[in-house]
């Protein structure tokens, strides 16, 4: 059965296991990165004689370029073989890594622990396309924005467990090294053992012929990408999400010291806030999202990203100060908690923009080479991040300061939100449906499951007002093409909506005869190609809040495309802003914000007993009294 809620997830063979092993693993990467940047920093000059900022400049350098080189092999191989043998490998080469590390801790040898980031890189590489591409083949669809809320939350709060373990352990006096070598190789161990409870997920394209290659098998995966406009734009998506992380996290520190007169502690405080918000905004997402992918949360949040992020520029408290404060001397300063308040909701905004971005990608790409498009993603949001480290060196050599460099991403954030919706209208169409039943109105839905997951389906409802193709298509899992009175389908503002949806107009036959067989032709090519098709079939909105007789084209359709009618019912709108109640609707003030509505979904209608009559008092049943 499907799980109630992402939590209950943790407790699935075929989620939990897996779960625990990213998390151990990611955890253990960042015991290792941290504990080495500060090993380097205090004692590197003792080791070695190049300057300590070029070897962690190197280091991070060398952490990266695998993305570059493996990922396409990386993709290639998640798609040709059986996903948790390959993840189990992985993870015995993590104990390997782990175990040299160790030993390089213990005799301090920093050359060898450099070089082992270039591993580590590689097994991150190898894991990535694993990590993303076994989710949607263990998970449902309205499991996977509840999963990936849990993994991104998992992820972040590992990075920073992992990197306050390895400050702490590496400063332990005389004793540091051993425990970090410890922890490492212990953490590995664990992080195999806990593979070995993830359930089997099937080779996609066994057939696949290895291409070792990376330039060509990188621009083979960016075709791949592209020919899903939607999917390569969400790649897109995300790569800035990193850019724009990437800018921040890297300048944390110095901001905190130049800036907010921050020691240690300061720093500590803000990457464990940032990360507590990624992860309660990932969280937020299944039950903002209603557990549907919801394209609707990536516009809000880059909005929430760019207003945040603006107001961090202005918000770092004046200090004259020589020396540095802790944390609990900072939260006293002149504006430190609403730097606090910026940090938590940047978090949290990144949340409501990563995750549907994550889950998007999983649902829609080609099953056979969705693990080679996550591939590719990764080498972009690689790109991304070094060219995010290209900027902040170029901006701030020219004299721009910490804060300003903020201001200049946060400007760009909300240029490239712009241009993406530009391009893909949905992401804006979806954020105005989601917006509209989220602050207008509360919708309590039943019986939703009774539209099924695939294949052609007609719905009927009652028509109240001009709100309810939004509402339905903001409940329903997939997407509903709505046949709609071409006036309606011309209101400004809702015409951008039903126009991105693939609404159909339609007219009387008195009003335009080719327009309605127009309208039957495109009915029918949906239904044709496995659409879920929504008809009012009173034909207008009702002037009084009682259903209008239905229809007979609801008969003519079904003659033509015998495919199961699903009757529903909204109730509560009669009344509304939306209805003409009291009125043209739209032409009056509304009376209500966030009002209690409600959609309710009947037993699905077989084909051959429809009858407009007869599915006119399955409706009215379903309304019930309540208008």
């Amino acid at each position: 059965m499907a799980s109630n809620n992402q939590f209950a997830l943790l407790a699935r063979w075929r989620f939990g296991p897996f779960f625990l092993t990213q998390f151990l693993g990611a955890f253990n990467d960042n015991v290792f990165k941290n504990a080495l940047i500060i090993f380097i920093a205090f004692q590197g000059t003792q080791l070695i004689s190049v300057s300590t900022n070029t070897v962690i400049n190197l280091s991070a350098g060398l952490f990266i370029l695998p993305f570059f080189l493996f990922s396409a092999t990386a993709g290639q191989l998640a798609d040709k073989y059986e996903k948790s043998r390959l993840i189990r490998w992985v993870k015995l080469l993590e104990i390997v890594i782990m175990a040299v590390a160790a030993a390089g801790f213990y005799l301090q040898n920093i050359p060898l622990l450099i070089g082992l980031l270039f591993l580590m890189g590689t097994q991150s590489t190898l894991f990535g396309p694993l990590k993303y591409g076994i989710l949607p083949q263990h998970l449902r669809d309205t499991e996977l924005v509840g999963g990936n809320g849990l993994v991104e939350t998992g992820t972040f709060l590992a990075i920073l467990l992992g990197t306050m373990a390895g400050g702490i352990l590496i400063d332990l006096p005389d004793t540091g090294v051993v425990w970090i070598a410890a922890t490492l190789v212990l953490l590995a161990i664990l992080g195999y053992l806990a593979s070995l409870g993830i359930p089997v997920a099937a080779a996609v394209a066994p057939r696949l012929c290895i291409n070792w290659n990376p330039v060509t098998e990188t621009w083979r995966n960016f075709q791949f990408m592209r020919g899903n406009r939607v999917v390569f734009l969400s790649v897109l998506g995300i790569s800035w999400f990193w850019f724009f992380g990437f800018s921040y996290l890297t300048q944390l520190p110095n901001y905190t010291k130049l800036t907010l007169g921050g020691n240690g502690q300061v720093v500590t405080l803000l990457l464990t806030l940032f990360s507590v918000g990624v992860g309660v905004g990932s969280l937020l997402c299944e039950r903002l999202s209603d557990r549907k992918v919801e394209l609707g949360l990536v516009p809000f949040g880059s909005i929430g990203l760019t207003l945040f992020s603006v107001d961090l520029f202005f918000a770092g408290p004046s200090t004259s100060s020589t020396t540095l404060v802790d944390a609990a001397g900072f939260l006293n300063t002149a504006g430190g908690w609403r730097v606090v308040v910026d940090v938590v909701m940047l978090g949290m905004f990144g949340g409501f923009y990563i995750v549907p971005l994550y889950a998007l990608i999983q649902q829609r790409s080609e099953p056979s080479h969705r693990s080679r498009i996550i591939a590719g993603n990764n080498i972009l949001n690689a790109l991304f991040m070094v060219s995010a480290a290209i900027m902040a060196i170029v901006l701030l050599n020219a004299g721009l300061s910490i804060p300003q460099l903020f201001l200049v991403t946060a400007l760009l954030n909300a240029a490239v939100a712009v241009y993406i919706y530009t391009l893909v209208p949905e992401f804006l169409m979806r954020f105005i449906v989601w917006m509209l039943i989220h602050t207008i109105y509360r919708v309590q839905k039943t019986g939703l499951e009774k539209i099924p997951d695939a294949g052609p389906a007609l719905l009927v409802c009652n028509h109240v007002s001009l709100a309810d193709p939004l509402i339905i298509g903001g409940c329903c899992r997939r997407p509903v093409r709505f046949v709609m009175y071409h006036k309606i389908f011309k209101v400004p503002i809702l015409n951008f909506v039903f126009r991105t949806a693939r609404a159909i107009p339609i007219a009387p036959v008195k009003e335009n005869p080719e327009m309605l067989e127009r309208a039957y032709e495109e009915i029918a090519a949906a239904l044709e190609a496995g659409d879920v098709v929504c008809i009012f079939p009173e034909g207008q909105i009702t002037d009084d809040g009682e259903l209008r007789p239905f229809r007979p084209g609801v008969e003519r359709i079904i003659q033509r495309h015998p495919v199961p009618v699903i009757p529903m019912a909204l109730r509560g709108l009669w009344g509304s802003f939306f209805s003409r109640k009291g009125g043209a609707a739209m032409a009056k003030l509304p009376r209500r914000l966030w009002s209690k509505i409600a959609l309710v979904i009947g037993t699905p209608v077989a084909a051959e007993t429809v009858t407009a009559a007869g599915l006119q008092g399955i409706v009215r049943h379903l309304r019930g009294d309540w208008k």
